[in-house]
C-alpha cells in the first residue's frame, strides 16, 4: 500500500453492541472486533510494574560510590563497579560514548 491509496475496509458485527462498523482487516471467526466508541474498553491495561511484579516508580535505586577513570573525582553509579573496567563521571562519560550511526 501506498502514501494517497485507499485501504480496503471490510464490515464486522461490533463483538459488544452489535452495530454494525468498517475496520481496516479482515474480521475472523474466532475473534470479536469492536467498533470505534466499544474499542477502548477492550484495551489493555498499561503496566506500572515489571515482568517480576515490582513497581517500576516507587523503587529506589541502589547506588555505588565509583571513582571517575578520567578526572579522578568520586561518582554515583547505580550498577556494581568492576575493577578491571573503568567507570566515567556524569560530565567524562559522553566523552566515550559509541557512536551508533554507521
Amino acid at each position: 500500500m501506498s502514501f494517497g491509496e485507499e485501504r480496503e475496509m471490510h464490515t464486522a458485527k461490533c463483538g459488544d453492541c452489535g452495530n454494525e462498523c468498517q475496520v481496516p482487516f479482515k474480521p475472523k471467526e474466532d475473534r470479536p472486533v469492536y467498533c470505534r466508541e466499544c474499542f477502548p474498553n477492550h484495551r489493555p491495561q498499561r503496566r506500572s510494574s515489571d515482568r517480576f511484579g515490582r513497581s517500576r516508580f516507587n523503587r529506589q535505586r541502589e547506588m555505588h560510590t565509583a571513582k571517575c577513570g578520567d578526572c579522578g573525582n568520586e561518582c554515583q553509579v547505580p550498577f556494581k563497579p568492576k575493577e578491571d573496567r573503568p567507570v566515567y563521571c556524569r560530565e567524562c562519560f559522553p566523552n566515550h560514548r559509541q557512536s551508533t550511526s554507521v
